[in-house]
C-alpha cells in the first residue's frame, strides 16, 4: 500500500505497535511512576481507574481493578483484590481494605492492606493501620496505632514473631 494513495485513514490496516511498546491506549498516559509520583501498575495489562482531582464521591466504593484517587473520597473503600494508590491530591475520609494500599496524599479512617501498606514522605493516615507489610518512608505522618500479623493462611502465624517496620528515606 502506497503512503500517497487515495485511500483515506479507516481504509488502512493499522499496524501492530512494535514489541516492547504498550498497545495505544496506554501510549498516550503519563508515566506513572515518575512525574506524578505514583507506582506503577501492578500487573501486566490490568485494568486501573482513577478518581480525577476535581472529582468527590460520597458512598461505599467496591471494585475489582486497580484505583487511584486524586479526588475526594467519603464513606468505605473495599478493594479485596487490587492496589489502591491515594495521589497526591487524594483526600479520603473512609475506612479503607484493599490488597495493596499506597498512600501519598492523605486518608482519614483506618487503613487495612491484606499484603501490604506503604506510605510515602508526603503520606498522611489519622487512624488505625493493619498489614502484614509495612512500608513508612520519612517524613510520612501516622497518627494511629500499627498491627503487623502474618497474612491468613500461613502456618505458624501465632508463634512467628511480629514482622518489623522498615523507615526507608
Amino acid at each position: 500500500m502506497s503512503l500517497f494513495s487515495g485511500k483515506g485513514k479507516e481504509d488502512e490496516p493499522k499496524a501492530p505497535a512494535p514489541p516492547g511498546f504498550p498497545p495505544a491506549p496506554y501510549a498516550a498516559r503519563p508515566d506513572r511512576g515518575s512525574e506524578r509520583n505514583q507506582p506503577a501498575p501492578i500487573g501486566k495489562g490490568e485494568d486501573m481507574a482513577n478518581i480525577g482531582k476535581s472529582i468527590s464521591i460520597k458512598g461505599d466504593l467496591t471494585g475489582n481493578e486497580d484505583l487511584v484517587i486524586e479526588g475526594k473520597v467519603e464513606g468505605k473503600v473495599e478493594l479485596p483484590n487490587n492496589q489502591l494508590t491515594v495521589g497526591a491530591n487524594g483526600v479520603v475520609k473512609a475506612e479503607v481494605s484493599a490488597k495493596s494500599v499506597v498512600v501519598i496524599g492523605r486518608v482519614a479512617g483506618n487503613v487495612k492492606g491484606s499484603e501490604r501498606i506503604e506510605i510515602q514522605a508526603t503520606g498522611i493516615v489519622e487512624g488505625d493501620v493493619a498489614a502484614p507489610r509495612l512500608v513508612v518512608a520519612e517524613g510520612a505522618v501516622v497518627n494511629g496505632s500499627i498491627q503487623m500479623t502474618k497474612q491468613s493462611g500461613a502456618a505458624g502465624a501465632a508463634s512467628a514473631p511480629a514482622a518489623e517496620v522498615r523507615k526507608v528515606g
